[in-house]
């Protein structure tokens, strides 16, 4: 087993799609950023196929130290959990197909004409994003 870096994926994505590394790395740390921005918010990410990323509350409990055996209180935090989506468990199932299974998915997709067009790139203030209009008439 080996382990892939995101600078891996970031050279592999970039000599895939023939884009400049550059443009590759900045949209790869931004979805990653709005993905950890999301999930703080406790917001539920669902990628159709790949999977689903939630926010679980865990309860408070009361653990041992293996070694002391002394009982440590354990508060209670928030944690990630991942659900597995239909393709991910083709691939993870059949790792020599799925490649196959991908391709295949991406084929359906054209067929159904679910995909969007390419939109152009978002107008940039002072090189930020504006935030997304929600349709309340309140500013700031």
């Amino acid at each position: 087993m080996a382990t892939i870096t995101k600078k891996d994926l970031i050279d592999r994505i970039a000599q895939t799609t023939g884009q400049r590394r550059v443009v590759v790395k900045r949209t790869v740390q931004s979805f990653l950023e709005q993905v950890m921005l999301e999930l703080g918010r406790s917001n539920r990410l669902e990628f159709r196929d790949f999977g689903v990323f939630e926010i679980k509350q865990r309860a408070p409990r009361v653990a041992q130290n293996p070694k002391t055996l002394q009982r440590v209180e354990v508060p209670a935090k928030r944690t990630v959990k991942f659900k597995v989506g239909r393709l991910m468990k083709q691939c993870l199932d059949d790792p020599a197909r799925c490649h196959e299974f991908i391709l295949s998915a991406a084929e359906a997709d054209e067929d159904d004409g679910s995909h969007a067009e390419v939109a152009a790139p978002a107008p940039r203030l002072n090189g930020v994003l504006p935030r997304a209009h929600n349709g309340s008439s309140k500013l700031g």
